[in-house]
């Protein structure tokens, strides 16, 4: 089967478009018959192996322990390892995977969701990790309820798209953080209102919110916490810029230290790959409340230069990769 393959860490020089062996489903897996793949920020940080923080965590220290990309995932799947029950061949799933930018790719069935009825199968793969990001930042970390205002970091973004309509969906009075370009989608994503970054600094507006969600921001705590209520929260996901050895994990460290001695909740976030979850945002697609942005397509030999263009901040939405 074709996929796209690294054998080091690096630039998306490292990424070759190669024939390898298809996978065999193991015990509790399922083989996929991949129909799209997803772009989330993680892939460009398992490309690079930055921060180097990252390869100490278990992911490969000189090379990479996956040799192919990408783990947002939708397809068919094609056969099914010993002990799974509630999925069989032909059932049309999306989830979490390792190695999604393939033709076949074997995910836990722990990991798997039916596909959302009414959804194209190809946007069912934008769903799962930015999408599982945004309902538990909000849902489970924010504690979001309706009637608070809720602003949005990189509200244009895979995982800022996404809360745009969560937060909309449980009644909060939505502020979009974007760029130029993309105060239009967000608009139309159901946010109440739009900060263009690029012709106003919203950390100067004399406008407190309830809760901010910092989608892979590098802004200053204190700048973050200008904006917030004295009993505010604001929740960090992910983080870019920083050193080589932690990036920005920095300010996420910095946020668990301050945390107890402030008033203001600063909660760092990391997801959890919960099929309870998938099943969450599979509802919330099928009510209407929720539906991927897609930027654009892509076949696997593009892969690369995907990738650049999602970590230069150019993407609006999800990119998705198509075998």
């Amino acid at each position: 089967m074709k996929a796209i393959v690294q054998n080091g860490y690096g630039s998306s020089d490292v990424l070759e478009l190669r024939d390898v062996e298809t996978p065999e489903p193991g015990s509790g897996e399922v083989l996929i018959a991949v129909r799209a793949a997803a772009l989330d920020a993680g892939v460009w940080h398992l490309m690079s192996g930055k921060p180097y923080l990252l390869r100490l965590m278990g992911y490969g220290f000189r090379a990479p322990n996956v040799r192919v990309r990408g783990r947002e995932v939708a397809g068919r799947v094609e056969a099914v390892g010993a002990g799974v029950t509630g999925l069989r061949p032909g059932d049309e799933v999306f989830g979490i995977c390792e190695g999604s930018f393939a033709e076949y790719a074997t995910a836990s069935q722990d990991k798997l969701a039916l596909k959302p009825a009414g959804l194209p199968l190809e946007q069912a793969a934008a769903l799962s990790i930015s999408g599982l990001t945004a309902l538990q930042a909000l849902r489970d970390t924010g504690r979001v309820r309706p009637g608070q205002r809720v602003l949005v970091i990189g509200a244009a973004g895979g995982v800022g798209t996404f809360a745009v309509q969560l937060a909309k969906a449980y009644g909060a009075h939505v502020t979009g953080v974007c760029s130029t370009a993309k105060t239009e989608l967000v608009r139309s994503l159901g946010a109440d209102e739009t900060i263009d970054y690029t012709r106003e600094d919203f950390t100067e507006r004399d406008v407190s919110y309830d809760l901010v969600l910092d989608t892979a921001g590098n802004r200053p705590l204190s700048r973050l916490r200008r904006v917030l209520t004295p009993r505010g929260t604001l929740v960090i996901i992910g983080g870019e810029g920083g050193g080589r050895w932690i990036g920005g994990m920095g300010r996420v460290l910095w946020a668990a230290l301050l945390n107890p001695f402030v008033r203001q909740s600063l909660k760092p976030f990391m997801a959890s790959e919960l099929k309870a979850d998938l099943d969450v945002l599979k509802q919330h697609v099928e009510d209407g409340t929720l539906t991927p942005a897609i930027q654009r397509t892509c076949p696997l030999d593009g892969a690369a230069e995907a990738i650049d263009q999602l970590h230069r901040g150019e993407a609006r939405g999800k990119i998705l990769i198509l075998p």
